[in-house]
Order: structure tokens, then sequence, then C-alpha cells
């Protein structure tokens, strides 16, 4: 597997450790996990603003994993600007939350979800679930090399 970049939304920091201990002991290659506390923070690193000014924008993640419930911003009305900017449009997004609501489900598909998946409370249940989804999106999964590298197909 190649090294892959991965933007994890997380606002809980106990979440945040979870899915990182989770990455290094399925040993997943990652080149670099970027931790944003809110959509706010996400977009800013996704747009090149704020503290994330000049930030080199061809160096998208390969993959978003984006909670639901933070401040600011949620994970649903993130999930909808980042579908609307030309730029980010086609980056996979797998909404990774503990919501069980069906209305979360569905809005999440609606705004543009590749993925719902529940974070188990069972820890190897969780690691399991870090290790399929990116075994599938980011070794299985193949995405248009322009969805990767900014929007030129050049």
């Amino acid at each position: 597997m190649l090294a892959k970049r991965i933007l994890l939304v997380e606002d809980n920091q106990r979440d945040e450790k979870l899915t990182l201990e989770a990455f290094e002991i399925n040993r997943i290659p990652i080149e670099e996990i970027v931790v944003a506390r809110d959509g706010v923070e996400a977009l800013e690193f996704l747009l090149g603003a704020g503290s994330y000014e000049g930030r080199n924008l061809n160096e998208m993640p390969h993959l978003i994993l984006l909670d639901l419930k933070m401040p600011r911003l949620g994970g649903l009305q993130t999930l909808q600007r980042i579908r609307a900017d030309e730029r980010t449009k086609m980056v996979p997004v797998v909404v990774l939350t503990s919501s069980r609501q069906e209305e979360d489900i569905y809005a999440s598909y609606q705004m543009g979800t590749n993925s719902y998946i529940r974070k188990s409370v069972d820890f190897d249940k969780f690691l399991e679930t870090i290790r399929k989804l990116v075994d599938y999106w980011l070794e299985t999964n193949e995405p248009p090399r322009f969805a990767i590298k900014g929007n030129s197909l050049k």
C-alpha cells in the first residue's frame, strides 16, 4: 500500500486518540493524518485558508473521515460545502460517527457522502472497522487522479 493522506475531522479527543491508535495498531502506512476539530477547521485545511493559508492545494487528502456532531460547523454542513467546491467535490468522504439517527444517515447520503459508518464502542470491532475501511478506500478503490492532485485532467 502506498502512503496516503487522511483528513480526520473529529472534535472528541478520545475518539481522535482511538482512531489514531487504530491506524497505528493496524500498521497502516499513512503519509500524513491531519486532524481538524470541526468543520470550519476542515474547510480551512481543504481550501488553504486561515492557519492553512499557502498550503499546497494540489495535495488533497486521499480520504476524509468526518464526524457529524461538532461545534461551529457540523458534519452535514461541512460535507455540503466539500461537495459544492470544485477542488474537493471528488475526494472520498466517509462519515464516521456514533449517531444512530436514521435522518443523519439519510441526510449524509443526500449531501454526498461515499459511506456512512457507525463507530463501535467495542475497541476490537473498531480496529477491524478501520482496517476494512482503509483497505477499501485506500487500497481497493480507484479514485480519479485529479480528485487527489487538484482538479485538472493534465
